[in-house]
């Protein structure tokens, strides 16, 4: 049985006004309440593109396409020509340009990527999304761009893969890297930071399996495991203060074929730059890796 993950999914810096309005709207009405909370969840914060990542965005041939199941549109990025293709998938508050050095890798290995700002994201339109809309997103692409030989994703692009395979997605290889877990732990460490009455977890959940027609607990990575049948290399740092490492043990243990690289000292955005890590993607992309488990 997956364990409760220890940390938090992803860190926020929660402004005080908005506790304060949290709380007040408690004690005025539960609804409202649930509604404040609910479009908080599902608003990303967006970044200034920096500037590590401009040369891809320059290199890369950009387009909007149109996601009828959601009815949004995002921005979609071609790097390189090859037929060979790879899915890269960005996390919470990303870009599709964050994965650039692994981009950048695969291009000169002879293949090419697609990747995407989500919605509300990036260049991407809207102001709210959620991890059904990452997982059409990819459902989309594999239409439009597929097949993809494999798809890398950064915590919760990793989980909308995980999601996406067990769904259909066609790829050979998979590599997840800081990936989160159990969604109720993400809702509940949310209201907690909200300082909100634990009850507000249970409304939460409720309020999106309403509007979702699925559990939430479907969605969780360790969950849908079960049932992802290709290789796949769980990439996590231990040091990880954002998504905690018990997450990449309790994906691990529930998956027929996988691989878990631990590193050190990497956290959970600068593991995305480590040249030891990209070349352990490649690697594995590139080729069987037969060893279970790897330290850095």
């Amino acid at each position: 049985m997956a364990r409760k993950t220890s940390k938090p999914n992803q860190s926020l810096k929660i402004p005080k006004i908005i506790l304060i309005a949290g709380k007040l709207l408690s004690l005025i009405s539960e609804k409202l309440t649930v509604s404040f909370s609910a479009k908080l969840f599902t608003t990303p914060v967006k970044h200034k593109t920096p500037k590590r990542e401009l040369e891809m965005d320059r290199q890369t041939r950009q387009e909007t396409l149109a996601i009828p199941s959601i009815n949004k549109k995002v921005t979609v990025y071609h790097f390189g020509e090859s037929k060979k293709k790879v899915l890269l998938v960005h996390g919470w508050s990303g870009r599709g340009t964050q994965l650039f050095k692994f981009a950048t890798e695969l291009v000169k290995s002879g293949y090419s990527t697609i990747s995407f700002d989500a919605p509300a994201h990036g260049k991407s339109f809207g102001k709210t999304t959620d991890l059904p809309e990452f997982i059409e997103v990819i459902v989309e692409l594999e239409k439009k761009f597929g097949p993809f030989e494999a798809a890398i994703g950064h915590s919760l692009g990793g989980m909308a893969l995980l999601n996406a395979v067990k769904n259909g997605l066609q790829i050979n290889h998979l590599a997840i890297i800081g990936s989160a877990d159990i969604v109720k732990d993400i809702i509940d460490d949310f209201v907690k930071q909200l300082e909100l009455h634990h009850k507000y977890s249970d409304l939460l959940r409720k309020h999106f399996e309403y509007h979702s027609n699925m559990t939430m607990n479907s969605y969780s990575s360790s969950v849908l495991a079960k049932a992802v049948d290709i290789p796949v290399l769980i990439v996590h740092d231990e040091n990880d203060d954002e998504v905690s490492l018990q997450c990449a043990l309790n994906i691990h243990q529930n998956l027929k074929g996988s691989q878990l690289f631990i590193t050190k000292n990497l956290g959970h955005r600068k593991i995305l730059g480590d040249h030891k890590v990209i070349r352990k993607v490649l690697d594995f992309i590139n080729s069987k890796i037969t060893e279970n488990v790897s330290s850095y």
